[in-house]
């Protein structure tokens, strides 16, 4: 109290000029204070990047940061080895009628390894794999591998960086039919495309260590990113690769100019409840369009029943993945009719009622077993399932990153037979910025190796908003 009279004995004391002087800069001051506490509530909160090892043994001083070009390679070996384990499978007999229902049947699959065995040219696709050119880099003690392709020179193109990250039981190879079309001229850009591979798939090395989830693998690509000179960028992702550019997104803001997804998973909470209850009756009362309840509803039988149905792959790889990882990992014709299943299901639930479970409907016996020869030569189909084990230990919406929102320009590509359907109105919690919302016209969770045109189509789009081209 003392002090407050001394103050105002000392102000009074002084001019009038000079009493102006200290109010005007103390407004200053104060609104200074106030202008800086609201653009930092403004301010996206990041996801912080953390550290990690995951090379054998202890950390080094310092790591190589080099980059070395890399090329698939096979031998006469590989292919003998894999002939004669094929030669030796036991088969179990189908049951009458059963087609898809009992998972992969084992009729069709005898059609499918006679074509592998006697017609599958692994050295031609192995030519098709170097098609384009691959790369290896250290980072976190690990070997990353990536596909990195630029576009064809051309007079006043635009350049734009865009990564694709793909899921499990998926690879690079999955994008190798958008690559020509991604890199082509978009009336004025095209983009320069990088395709890594998640760590413990296919041609990147794998955790040595527990513990390597969707974030570490988010901040291993954003390392990647920096060390081929981007600071810009968009990104692209479905299946695990939905959640792990997510995770970039939400790390560094700032660099990621864009995210595409053709996979959202929803926030849980009221807001979702309500929808449930009244979006069969009064759709546009809780955000949905007819097209959402189409999709969704009766919402038990699409989201409970059929869930369960089909993801008890996923209980098994997020509990005890090296369990089922030593069969299929020793078991050529084991490991094509657990990968080639998800294929045929996570296409169409339909395809389980045919006796070929709809495989070559969509895709090509050459295209589907390529794929599983990433798996097989690597030796990674086990490093690949415990991938769910790491991000689904604990309750994956209790997780940092799921209790933060994405701030960067979103683009949803609603593919119609994706598992489970997300409305925007869902999406928004999470995703605040969502430029584009798009119900495709057709195809399902492989979407860019089962509708490679209409996937770049909503891509390019989406760019071209953003970019304002």
């Amino acid at each position: 109290m003392q002090r407050l009279l001394v103050l105002k004995e000392t102000f009074s004391s002084l001019d009038v000029s000079q009493q102006q002087q200290i109010l005007i800069g103390s407004a200053v001051a104060v609104g200074g204070i106030l202008a800086y506490k609201l653009l930092q509530r403004r301010k996206p909160k990041v996801l912080p990047l953390g550290q990690g090892w995951w090379g054998k043994g202890t950390k080094p001083m310092s790591e190589d940061d080099q980059i070395y070009p890399f090329r698939i390679q096979t031998s006469d070996e590989e292919i003998e080895d894999l002939h004669a384990r094929i030669d030796r499978t036991r088969y179990a007999d189908s049951l009458e009628e059963s087609t898809f229902q009992y998972g992969f049947n084992s009729t069709y699959l005898k059609r499918v390894v006679s074509y592998w065995r006697n017609e599958f040219d692994w050295r031609k696709q192995v030519d098709v794999l170097n098609n384009y050119p691959h790369f290896k880099t250290k980072i976190e003690g690990l070997d990353v591998h990536f596909v990195h392709v630029r576009p064809p020179p051309s007079k006043n193109q635009k350049i734009i960086p865009l990564m694709l990250v793909h899921g499990w039981p998926g690879s690079f190879y999955e994008f190798y039919k958008i690559l020509p079309l991604l890199t082509q001229n978009h009336d004025g850009f095209a983009f320069e495309v990088i395709c890594p591979s998640i760590p413990g798939y296919g041609y990147s090395e794998a955790p040595y260590k527990k513990g390597f989830n969707t974030l570490a693998a988010a901040r291993i690509f954003l390392t990647l990113m920096e060390r081929l000179g981007f600071d810009k960028f968009y990104l692209q992702g479905g299946d695990w690769g939905s959640l792990i550019t997510t995770n970039m997104a939400q790390m560094k803001p700032d660099c990621v100019k864009g995210l595409h997804l053709n996979m959202v998973m929803a926030a849980r909470g009221f807001k979702q409840l309500l929808s449930i209850i009244i979006g069969p009756y009064l759709p546009f009362l809780v955000g949905l369009t007819r097209e959402d309840v189409r999709r969704m509803f009766p919402f038990f039988q699409k989201n409970v029943v059929e869930i369960l149905k089909e993801t008890g792959y996923m209980h098994i790889q997020a509990t005890k993945p090296d369990t089922a990882g030593c069969a299929v990992n020793d078991s050529p014709v084991g490991l094509a009719a657990y990968i080639l299943e998800k294929f045929s299901t996570c296409t169409d639930l339909k395809y389980r009622d045919l006796a070929d479970g709809g495989l070559e409907r969509k895709f090509s016996l050459e295209d589907l077993l390529t794929n599983i020869m990433i798996y097989w030569t690597t030796g990674s189909i086990t490093s690949s399932m415990r991938f769910y084990k790491e991000n689904l230990q604990g309750d994956p919406y209790s997780r940092e990153d799921a209790l933060l929102g994405v701030s960067v320009p979103t683009a949803v590509a609603a593919f119609p037979n994706e598992l489970l359907h997300t409305p925007k109105s869902w999406a928004e919690p999470r995703y605040s910025n969502i430029y584009s919302y798009t119900y495709m016209q057709r195809g399902g969770h492989f979407a860019a190796l089962e509708e490679p045109q209409l996937l770049v189509d909503d891509i390019v789009g989406f760019v071209r908003k953003v970019e304002k081209l």
